[in-house]
C-alpha cells in the first residue's frame, strides 16, 4: 500500500474510533493500525505498524515501518526497516534496522536502542544514549551525545554536551552561536567543523517562548474564556440563521424531539454511523479519495447542527413546561437558544457526565435531522385509514 493510502486508512480509523477510551487495532492489507487514548500494545507484525493516541507504549517487532504519533510516546518495537515517531515526549528503546526519524519537545534514545541506518532528530532536548551505525543529524535547544556514531554528524544547537561513551567516527559539523569545547576522546579536532549560527529576531522570539514554556502547557483563564465566547457566538449565529430562514422545519424537528426522544436517539446512532462510514467506504472506491474531505466536513456540519438543534429543543421544552408562551417571538427563541447553548457548553467542564449529556444531545439532533430527511425522501403518509375511510 502506498504512503497516501496508509495515511487515508489511518485517518479513517481515527475518525471512526475517536470516542473510544480503549485502544483498537485493525488489520488492513497486512498493516496494523492502532488508535485510542492510551495504547499499550505488543506487536508481531508482518508489515507496517501505525499507532496514534495520547499515551503510547508499544513493544514487540515489525517487519515493516513503524509510524507513531501521540503525546507521551515510548517505542521498544524492533523493526526491520524504518521508524517514524512524533510526540511531546518521545523515548526510543527499539532496534531500528534502517533509519530513525523522531521529533518532539524531548527526544531520547535509550542505551538499549540501536539504529542501523541514519538518525534524524528534532526537539527541545535531545539525549542520545544508543549507538547509531549511520549518520546523525540533530537540531534542538540542547543535544547530549553519549554513544557511538559511526557516520558523519551534523548538529544545530544552543548547547552540546558529551557523555563518557560518546564517540564520533565520521566528520562533525556543528552550528552554534559560539564554539563549543569538544573533547579529543569524542573526535579529533581535525575532523570538526564549526559554523557560526546567527539568529534573526523571529528565531529569538521563538527561542524565548520555548525557554519559558512549561510542559505540559495549560491555557490561561483568558484563553479558555475567549474560546468559550467564540464557541458560544458561533453556535448562536448558526442557530439564528436557521430560526430566521427555516422556522417551520426547525419547529417540526423540535416537536419531534419532545414527542419521540427514544426513537430519535436510535435514529441518531444510525445517522451518525452512516456519516462516519462514508470515510472508509469513500476511500475504498479509490476514485472517491478526493471527496474524503467533503465527507469529513459533512460529519462536522451534522454534528454541529444536531448539537445546536437538540439544545434548543430541550430548552424550549423546559420553557413550555414552565409556562412560557405557546407562540414565542423570534427574539424570544433566539434568547432561549443563546441560554441553552451557554448551559450545555458549560456542561463540558463536568468530567464524563458533561460529555455524556452533550453526546446525547448530538444524537438527538442528528436523529431529528435523519427523520426529517427520511420523511422528505419517502414522504409522510400521515394517519392510516380503514376501509370505511376512518382514521385508526
Amino acid at each position: 500500500m502506498c504512503s497516501l493510502g496508509k495515511l487515508i486508512a489511518l485517518s479513517a480509523i481515527l475518525l471512526t474510533t475517536q470516542a473510544a477510551a480503549d485502544s483498537v487495532t485493525t488489520a488492513h492489507g497486512g498493516d496494523l493500525f492502532t488508535t485510542g487514548s492510551t495504547i499499550s500494545q505488543t506487536y508481531d507484525a508482518g508489515r507496517d505498524v501505525f499507532a496514534a493516541g495520547e499515551v503510547i507504549a508499544i513493544s514487540g517487532r515489525s517487519a515493516g515501518d513503524i509510524h507513531v504519533a501521540g503525546m507521551d510516546v515510548t517505542v521498544t518495537t524492533s523493526t526491520d526497516t524504518d521508524l517514524y515517531a512524533a510526540g511531546a515526549t518521545v523515548t526510543i528503546g527499539a532496534d531500528v534496522a534502517q533509519d530513525l526519524s523522531a521529533m518532539g519537545y524531548s527526544v531520547r534514545l535509550l542505551p538499549d536502542s540501536t539504529v542501523g541506518g541514519n538518525a534524524r532528530l528534532l526537539g527541545r532536548a535531545i539525549v542520545i544514549d544508543g549507538p547509531i551505525a549511520g549518520a546523525l543529524i540533530a537540531a534542538g535547544g540542547e543535544v547530549v551525545l553519549n554513544s557511538v556514531v559511526q557516520g558523519d554528524v551534523r548538529i544545530m544547537t544552543e548547547r552540546m554536551r558529551f557523555g563518557p561513551d560518546a564517540r564520533i567516527l565520521g566528520q562533525l559539523t556543528y552550528r552554534a552561536r559560539a564554539k563549543i569545547d569538544i573533547p579529543d576522546r569524542v573526535i579529533p579536532a581535525d575532523r570538526v567543523r564549526f559554523e557560526r549560527w546567527t539568529r534573526g529576531p523571529m528565531w529569538d522570539d521563538i527561542h524565548r517562548t520555548w525557554q519559558q514554556m512549561d510542559m505540559p502547557l495549560l491555557p490561561g483563564f483568558l484563553t479558555v474564556f475567549a474560546a468559550f465566547v467564540i464557541t458560544l457566538a458561533f453556535f448562536v449565529l448558526t442557530g439564528s440563521i436557521f430560526l430566521t430562514f427555516a422556522p417551520q422545519p426547525v419547529a417540526q424537528m423540535r416537536h419531534d424531539i419532545a414527542k419521540r426522544p427514544g426513537r430519535l436517539f436510535l435514529l441518531g446512532i444510525l445517522g451518525l454511523s452512516v456519516l462516519f462510514g462514508l470515510v472508509p467506504i469513500t476511500a475504498l472506491t479509490i476514485i472517491g479519495i478526493p471527496f474524503i474531505p467533503f465527507a469529513i466536513l459533512l460529519i462536522i456540519g451534522a454534528w454541529t447542527l444536531g448539537y445546536v438543534l437538540a439544545a434548543y429543543a430541550v430548552a424550549m421544552r423546559v420553557v413550555g413546561l414552565a409556562g412560557g408562551p405557546a407562540d414565542p417571538s423570534l427574539l424570544f427563541r433566539l434568547l432561549v437558544l443563546a441560554l441553552a447553548v451557554c448551559i450545555v457548553t458549560l456542561l463540558n467542564f463536568i468530567p464524563f457526565v458533561g460529555w455524556i449529556i452533550n453526546y446525547t444531545l448530538v444524537l438527538l439532533g442528528i436523529g431529528a435531522m435523519t427523520a426529517a430527511l427520511f420523511n422528505h425522501l419517502i414522504g409522510n403518509p400521515g394517519d392510516a385509514l380503514t376501509v370505511d375511510m376512518t382514521s385508526t
